[in-house]
């Protein structure tokens, strides 16, 4: 019998959430609530793209089969469940071609449902759930699907009226109240993160060691997945970026067939997901071991930069404040290279205002990290009075949240640029966790200054002609 290789379930945990959302809901004035998993992908005849659960879904359940929903309901009488899952059913035939499936009666014991029913049940259970609550809540216009199944089931409840029974006077978006529970991290998923994070960063020091010039860009990745899979992960993340010279100028560069050439720069971006929470480093590093003056130079402008942002991550300060700190490190370092002419302005509040150092940094210092590699919330606090512009205030950072920390420059040729600086791209991206007194960086075990790279370079280079292979 094909047996489950998850790893042990949190129960805790996932009932702790479901509670939590369970509370929320009546104090809205109850309700009930429907999260469903991701639908399976077809790639191509049959053959399906490999499957991963939906994120909200996983949040409350820990449940990663295909074929699932979630009932909350909030207005249950006493005695009645209040957590329902829908799944597949046990079937032996096809668990022989698909693997272990917990069937309704497994997955209520091993996840801690109140109750669990047949997913070919839901079209006659969710019409019953639905009758006389005073609202449903879920994601309103996430997906057409569901859209459409909830107006089958409202309208089932609504074929009863003539027997007094009420369809849902509201229907409500689930998604901010789930969203702000997300942003803030438990123990448990904090300690997945860092995992993560390692895990990542033994696979960035892997294809840094393997790196010389001739080497193939999917050769790094080769040697990135090969990493992640073996420490555990189940997957990336993302799609991997490894890009060499010229092609770490373009932002979302996946790895192809180039070539590593003497004197380029190799940008990686790449990390792994484990146990539905994702990683996200990035490191620039020489592809025969050593920076050029003109890469060292802007290498070190790039992590100043970071480290500036670094030190405005914290409890209390805003989710713009890193950047600000970046963009400052990184407009004055465009004004000293003489990338930003001085003739054009005269201090670097002048480049900032004018937002002259966007053509060489287009995006912004970092996003939320969680489940999703740029994680769910809102980056402005909702609600709040806009000012003068229109705008919504930043939000203010809270300890346990997570969020990246990647500054960048990125240089293309142009006639009023020194050429050693063409076709030099470089991003430093780091996982950090939010803390009172500023953030734990949880993946700083692969090398970020530039003596350390080089080092480690070098280190796997005598090791190789050693007839070793580099860890």
């Amino acid at each position: 019998m094909n047996q489950p290789t998850e790893p042990t379930i949190a129960i805790d945990v996932y009932r702790t959430r479901r509670e939590r959302v369970l509370a929320a809901l009546r104090a809205a004035g109850g309700g009930v609530a429907i999260v469903p998993t991701a639908p399976e992908a077809l790639r191509n005849r049959d053959t399906d793209y490999p499957y991963r659960h939906d994120s909200y879904f996983y949040y409350l359940t820990g449940f990663t089969e295909p074929e699932a929903l979630l009932v909350l309901d909030a207005s249950a009488a006493p005695g009645e469940p209040t957590s329902i899952l829908f799944c597949r059913e046990k079937n032996v035939e096809r668990e022989t071609w698909e693997g272990f499936r917990f069937g309704p009666d497994g997955a209520r014991t091993a996840f801690g449902f109140d109750a669990a029913c047949a997913v070919g049940e839901i079209d006659t259970q969710l019409p019953r759930l639905l009758a006389d609550k005073p609202a449903l809540h879920y994601a309103l216009g996430a997906s057409a699907q569901l859209d459409d199944r909830v107006r089958g089931w409202l309208d089932a409840v609504r074929a009863q009226s003539r027997g007094g029974v009420a369809a849902p006077a509201a229907a409500r978006d689930l998604l901010p109240l789930l969203d702000e529970m997300r942003l803030v991290k438990d123990e448990h998923e904090l300690a997945i993160m860092r995992r993560a994070g390692q895990i990542s960063a033994v696979a960035h020091r892997r294809a840094m060691a393997a790196c010389h010039p001739g080497v193939r860009e999917y050769e790094l990745e080769a040697e990135l997945l090969f990493t992640f899979r073996k420490f555990g992960a189940q997957a990336p993340a993302y799609t991997s970026i490894v890009a060499a010279g010229a092609n770490a100028c373009v932002l979302h560069y996946p790895a192809g067939n180039a070539i590593a050439r003497d004197g380029d720069l190799i940008l990686i971006d790449a990390a792994c997901e484990l146990d539905g929470y994702a990683s996200d480093i990035t490191r620039t590093f020489p592809a025969n071991g050593r920076f050029t003056p003109a890469q060292r130079e802007l290498y070190d402008i790039v992590l100043a930069a970071q480290q500036a942002a670094v030190d405005a991550t914290r409890a209390g300060a805003t989710f713009d404040a890193p950047h600000q700190a970046a963009v400052r490190v990184l407009s004055q370092g465009l004004l000293d290279t003489g990338i930003i002419g001085r003739a054009k302005f005269a201090s670097v509040d002048d480049v900032i205002a004018e937002h002259a150092y966007a053509p060489f940094y287009m995006h912004r210092t970092g996003h939320w990290l969680g489940m999703d590699v740029h994680d769910c919330g809102d980056y402005r606090e909702r609600g709040a009075p806009r000012d003068e512009a229109g705008a919504l205030p930043w939000r203010t950072l809270r300890a346990s949240m997570t969020l990246t920390i990647e500054p960048g420059l990125y240089i293309r040729p142009a006639e009023d640029i020194p050429e050693r600086y063409w076709n030099i791209g470089i991003r430093i991206e780091d996982d950090a966790i939010v803390t009172p007194a500023g953030c734990e960086l949880i993946t700083r075990d692969v090398p970020v200054a530039a003596d350390e790279i080089e080092a480690l370079m070098q280190e796997a280079r005598a090791a190789i002609k050693q007839g070793s292979h580099p860890q």
